[in-house]
């Protein structure tokens, strides 16, 4: 690892242009102002902002693109990981953010209205709600793999244009053998390990899993 700021980002996602930078940073930024008036991040580890939220989001980037005009929902989005940070690193791509907490997606439109990135909504609402359909959901450990599916598979579309079907991609910690078992057989998910991209102990049980819808 290198520094807790955005140097480390710099550093191993190469991608990233310099207005994506100054994105993520003011990101942060935001995310480290609000954190004392509402928990988006545990207080216990904010410190670690960069290295176990940041560069966890971002890591998707290292395994999937997608083509422009791709519609991709942010379920349970909390503070807006994944959502504002993927949004940022694929410009392209259209992302609704979604959460039951009214004051977490305050948050995230009060940044939006600072520094506008024109391929993001963030709405105030439950899944159960929703009528629209995206290519992908992603989301960042907020329910067990068979709920998350549950959640997911009425809203995503039979129409692709990827060069992977569309399905669930999500950022989840465990045992793999385990998180595997949870499905049905037919299924299909495959899986990356953040640790082989990462190295750091943080992330030795970390995975990127995606889950054909």
């Amino acid at each position: 690892m290198v520094n807790n700021d955005i140097e480390l980002i710099k550093a191993i996602f190469t991608a990233l242009d310099d207005t994506q930078l100054s994105q993520i940073e003011a990101f942060a930024d935001h995310i480290l102002e609000w954190n004392d008036k509402i928990n988006m991040i545990s207080r216990k580890d904010i410190d670690n902002l960069y290295q176990h939220h940041i560069l966890h989001c971002l890591s998707i980037t290292k395994h999937y693109q997608f083509v422009p005009g791709t519609k991709i929902l942010d379920l349970g989005t909390g503070g807006g990981f994944p959502g504002v940070l993927l949004a940022i690193a694929y410009p392209h791509v259209d992302f609704h953010l979604v959460d039951a907490r009214s004051k977490k997606i305050g948050v995230i439109n009060d940044f939006l209205e600072k520094v506008p990135l024109k391929n993001v909504i963030a709405e105030h609402k439950r899944v159960e709600e929703m009528k629209s359909k995206y290519d992908f959901v992603v989301s960042r450990a907020v329910a067990s793999l068979p709920q998350l599916l549950t959640w997911a598979r009425p809203r995503i579309s039979e129409e692709e244009k990827n060069n992977i079907p569309n399905g669930l991609i999500i950022l989840k910690g465990g045992n793999i053998k385990l998180l595997r078992a949870e499905l049905n057989k037919k299924e299909f998910m495959e899986h990356h390990k953040i640790s082989e991209m990462f190295d750091a102990p943080y992330y030795e049980e970390k995975y990127i899993i995606y889950v054909q819808g």
